[in-house]
């Protein structure tokens, strides 16, 4: 296995953005079906989305290099993610 590449890493905080952006999208179930009109997700599906990305930025934050110790992340700021992992883990707990 190789090293990540500069490309790979930014990529996959990029990726990270993402899920940041699908869990602060709304404050609560209601919000949810009515930004997106969705309504055969139902509630706890919907929980199950926001689990699933708090959890994949959760496994991004943990990214270490081949070595299994040290992190991938240099000057990458988590305060979007740290702020949006404490707001998935209040919707779904």
């Amino acid at each position: 296995m190789e090293e990540k590449t500069a490309d790979e890493i930014a990529a996959i905080f990029s990726a990270a953005g993402d899920s940041v952006t699908v869990i602060n999208a709304d404050a609560n179930f209601a919000a949810y079906g009515t930004r997106t009109s969705d309504s055969t997700t139902t509630e706890t599906e919907w929980k199950a989305m926001i689990q699933r990305n708090t959890e994949h930025l959760e496994i991004i934050k943990a990214y270490k290099k081949v070595d299994g110790t040290t992190s991938i992340w240099t000057s990458e700021s988590f305060t979007a993610i740290d702020a949006a992992i404490t707001t998935g883990k209040a919707i779904y707990s």
